[in-house]
């Protein structure tokens, strides 16, 4: 059986070429024949000029591994993403820099809600039994993945496995996205399963991940298997990859070990010497009761369940406050004295001097409720844009939706996604795979 193998290099900063010798140096110690049309999937969830610097890829990174590529026998490559929230990747790409960057070297940059998709079934998902898989992505003859190694307010971390949400169309995205999400992200490991893994781990972050702080950890982490790239990072962020759900589901399906013991790992630099690097306020956004506001947080179990909707309804909350506390810090302990609620909550809820807000389709306190007044939101799965609109006003906190600039871009963007989607439906892109 192949057993996987790791490399860990040291780099200190977004030196493009510093970055290219190192990629170069990994694909050839991992002796890995790279050709045909090669389908690169970075991180780009959200990206923001003004306060969010760090959720993504470093463009940097994925310059130096196009760079690497065009060595290869290699007939094509496409650069692709399905950003976060409905919204239009093509703004997170101009807000990132990937916009300029697949410019200024030629590449194919492309949001995955614009070009063709197939219906392709999953044998092996136990919630996705078929999805939309871009064309892109589906006549791949080789698949590179490179995550934003950060801690993740529901899954611990997010890396090469957790990637795989962004190769999810806007429609199928939130589909499960709710106490069964760790399956969910194991079900798409079947038709987004890569080849390569270079996870940029120069900056990781902690936070909400898609709004989140920096830390320098200096690090390129390179993997011909993606269990193997995921169980390295888990132990280099401080977790045994065992406790980490959908880490153990995929092991459990047969995916691979998560003995690091079952790797060979390689570089110049030790996980133990990772592992001492400070790394933030690792818990900050994972835990709502650890945060700083006069705010009270009460979470009931999914119906027919003993589970916590850890991500549904309690993972857009965090998603919400952490986006607002990092575009306005102190939001958080300035905000109004309130409780909010989801789920089925079987206890009491008892705020006599403050709003109450119950978040969610299934939302209920089973036992004794008080409060200067009841708000509630339906969804399921819980749409940000709800919550932005109602948490601002309910608990006394400035809206990031009430940006005239970021509401101008999103407007522009989205009419140029539908032209773009327009035009592809009349006149397909002859160069798509």
């Amino acid at each position: 059986m192949h057993r996987p193998k790791v490399i860990l290099r040291r780099c200190e900063s977004y030196d493009v070429d510093r970055i290219a010798d190192i990629i170069r140096n990994s694909i050839e110690e991992l002796n890995l024949d790279i050709r045909g049309k090669v389908f690169v999937k970075p991180n780009i969830v959200t990206a923001n000029r003004r306060y969010i610097h760090n959720s993504f890829t470093h463009p940097a990174v994925v310059e130096a591994m196009v760079r690497v590529l065009g060595g290869k026998p290699v007939d094509d490559i496409c650069i692709g993403e399905s950003g976060g929230f409905g919204i239009p990747s093509r703004l997170f790409f101009r807000e990132s820099g990937f916009t300029q960057m697949a410019k200024k070297i030629g590449v194919r940059l492309v949001d995955l809600n614009e070009h063709p998709m197939d219906t392709v079934s999953l044998e092996k998902g136990v919630w996705h039994k078929k999805m939309l898989l871009s064309r892109y992505i589906h006549n791949a003859d080789f698949k590179v993945w490179m995550p934003k190694l950060k801690y993740h307010i529901v899954t611990s971390i997010t890396q090469a496995l957790k990637l795989n949400i962004g190769i999810l169309s806007h429609k199928e995205r939130m589909l499960f996205h709710d106490y069964r999400l760790h399956d969910k992200i194991v079900d798409m490991l079947e038709p987004g399963f890569p080849g390569l893994v270079v996870s940029d781990a120069i900056d990781i972050t902690y936070g909400f991940e898609s709004a989140p702080y920096p830390v320098r950890l200096g690090l390129l982490l390179i993997a011909d298997h993606p269990l193997a790239a995921d169980a390295v990072a888990a132990t280099i962020m401080g977790y045994d990859p065992h406790g980490i759900r959908h880490l153990q589901i995929a092991a459990d399906r047969g995916y691979g070990t998560l003995d690091l013991e079952d790797y060979d790992i390689g570089g110049d630099v030790t996980i133990d010497e990772l592992r001492r690097v400070p790394k933030g306020r690792t818990r900050l956004f994972q835990f709502l009761d650890e945060l700083d506001t006069p705010m009270q947080f009460y979470a009931g179990t999914a119906p027919g369940t003993d589970a916590i909707c850890d991500g549904g309804c309690e993972c857009a909350i965090k998603g919400c406050l952490g986006t607002i506390e990092k575009r306005t810090p102190g939001a958080l302990k300035a905000a109004r004295k309130g409780a909010l609620v989801t789920g089925i909550y079987k206890g009491d809820v008892i705020m006599p001097d403050g709003p109450v807000l119950l978040i969610g389709d299934c939302t209920r306190v089973e036992g004794q409720l008080e409060a200067a007044k009841v708000h509630s939101i339906k969804g399921c799965p819980m749409g940000a844009r709800d919550l932005f609109l109602k948490i601002p006003r309910i608990f006394n906190m400035p809206n990031p939706m009430l940006d005239r600039r970021d509401a101008g871009l999103f407007l522009y963007h989205s009419a140029a996604k539908g032209l773009c989607i327009l035009k592809n439906r009349l006149l397909p892109d002859r160069r798509a795979w």
